[in-house]
This record gives C-alpha cells, sequence and structure tokens, in this order.
C-alpha cells in the first residue's frame, strides 16, 4: 500500500470532493482519481462512492478512514522524531481562526513569518467557524473556548473585551441611549443565532434579556461594517472597532469579556513548522497585548 495513495484518500474523505482535494494537495484531479482507484485495487474493495455533485464513503470507506487517520498520525510523529521533514521548517501550516482575529491580527503581521522562513507557506482561514484539527481541517485553530476533550495541545492566547458601539451618523439620527433599558428602543444588530458556531458567541444575554437584533450577521467583520454603516447598535470586538473614528463607545461600563486559545493536534506537537507559528503568534500577541483589553 502507498502511503501517498493513503494520503489523497484522506483529502477526497475531508472535502467531499475530487476537485477540491486536488486544490488543496496542489495535483491533477485525474492523478488524484488514478491514485484513489489505485488504493482501492490495492484493499480490493470500493472506499468512495463518485457522483457527479461529489463523493461519499461507503461503509468500507467510513472503516478505512479511521485506520487512515491513525496511520496519517503515526507518519507525523515518525517524521517529527526522525527530524528530516522540519529541518529546514518548510511545508504548509493552515491557521483556522474567527473572522475578526483572523483578519484584523494575524492577516497583516503572518507576513513576517513568510518572510523569515521562504520555505514555509502559511494558509489562513479566517471564517466564522470550528475547526476539526483530527481532520486536518487545520494546523492550529484559534479558538474562543478551551476544548474539554480529544488529544490536543491548547494554550490560553490572551483575554479580549467586547463593547457596545454605534456609528456616529446613527447616534445623531437615533440619539444616544443612557441605559440599557433605552437599547430596547435602537435597531440592534447581533448573530445568526442557529448559526453560532459556540456558546461562547452567545454574550447578547450578558447585556439584556432579549437582544431581539433586527439584523443577524454571521461574522464578526459583517456586524462591524453594519453598525460602520449606521443599521444600529452592535456589540463589537473592542480591539476592531478602535480602529474606527465613527464608531461611538456606547455605555462604556458595560463590556464582556472572553478568551483567544491556540490549539493543535498532539501529533504535531514536534512539527518544527508547526511549533514555530504557534509560537510567532503567541509572540505577537505578547507584544500587542494591550489592545486586546
Amino acid at each position: 500500500m502507498n502511503w501517498d495513495d493513503v494520503r489523497m484518500f484522506l483529502a477526497v474523505a475531508r472535502t467531499g470532493q475530487f476537485l477540491a482535494a486536488a486544490r488543496r494537495l496542489g495535483v491533477n484531479h485525474a492523478t488524484l482519481s488514478r491514485r484513489v482507484s489505485a488504493l482501492e485495487e490495492d484493499l480490493k474493495t470500493r472506499l468512495l462512492l463518485r457522483r457527479t455533485n461529489g463523493c461519499e464513503l461507503t461503509a468500507e470507506g467510513e472503516i478505512f478512514l479511521r485506520a487512515a487517520e491513525r496511520m496519517e498520525t503515526e507518519m507525523l510523529e515518525a517524521q517529527a522524531q526522525v527530524g528530516r521533514v522540519d529541518s529546514a521548517l518548510a511545508g504548509t501550516v493552515r491557521i483556522g481562526a474567527p473572522d475578526g482575529f483572523g483578519v484584523y491580527f494575524l492577516a497583516p503581521r503572518l507576513g513576517q513569518l513568510t518572510a523569515r522562513y521562504p520555505e514555509l507557506k502559511i494558509q489562513l482561514v479566517p471564517v466564522p467557524r470550528s475547526f476539526s484539527l483530527s481532520q486536518r481541517e487545520a494546523d492550529i485553530a484559534i479558538t474562543i473556548e478551551r476544548p474539554e476533550q480529544g488529544r490536543l495541545v491548547s494554550s490560553r492566547l490572551t483575554d479580549y473585551s467586547l463593547g457596545l458601539y454605534a456609528s456616529r451618523s446613527y447616534l445623531r439620527e437615533a440619539g444616544m441611549p443612557d441605559q440599557v433599558e433605552a437599547l430596547k428602543d435602537h435597531r440592534r444588530i447581533g448573530y445568526v443565532e442557529d448559526l453560532i458556531y459556540s456558546p461562547s458567541l452567545n454574550y447578547t444575554g450578558e447585556i439584556m434579556r432579549n437582544w431581539d437584533a433586527g439584523f443577524e450577521i454571521s461574522s464578526a467583520i459583517g456586524q462591524t461594517e453594519a453598525v460602520r454603516a449606521g443599521a444600529g447598535i452592535g456589540i463589537l470586538h473592542i480591539y476592531i472597532a478602535r480602529q474606527y473614528p465613527d464608531l461611538v463607545r456606547i455605555l462604556p461600563d458595560i463590556g464582556i469579556r472572553r478568551a483567544y486559545w491556540t490549539i493543535y493536534h498532539e501529533s504535531a506537537r514536534e512539527l518544527a513548522r508547526v511549533r514555530t507559528v504557534a509560537d510567532f503568534v503567541h509572540q505577537m500577541v505578547r507584544e500587542e497585548r494591550q489592545i486586546f483589553l
């Protein structure tokens, strides 16, 4: 059995599409399909049901996926112990992060690391969702909750604060609320409740019992832009909102505190490229910690 064939099968199984997997691996679609077929021939069983809109695992494919992930973990650990793969700090590290932190903090700073290590490729995925490290959706995840289970290495990155904001144009039109009860008379912006991917994001109840937003956006960046455009009052990340002179902090005595965590799979503990990127993120946050609080 060829390990490269197994690696390609994992990419297809995780993306659900040959085309998406081919892009992720940087190989030709036809080559990928041929290699997976070769794996199926070696195993004398069908692992994937190919359909026009993607593919899905067969029962045998589900069983083999678990075995393949164990093989992947062992391979990563072996590579780290031998020390050959990361000796020149080369390869790809994918970071999954909340959209606000990913866009406003990581994106402007990670270029320093790629300039320092030309053979290192960093993929930043700043989207409002959770990432599966066991399925290798990301090598490092920035989360707002510490995981309570799984073979994961976690470290507290920083606390951060959120507050109530509105645009100057909105306040000229609607007036400045002077107490929490007055918020009921204003347009409010919030998250799409059934798309909240972490309980920690359900913080509107910490300000008022029924936030009942008239405009819901499942993105911290989207909420910030809506508030800037005068759509209403929102609960924004202070380190993002303070960058915009057109935003005004409302009821500054009211605030919410959360924390960011860095997490990576235990099997990547000794991979120099993953450890270097995680250490760099922590260093950048330490140097600018004041902006988060």
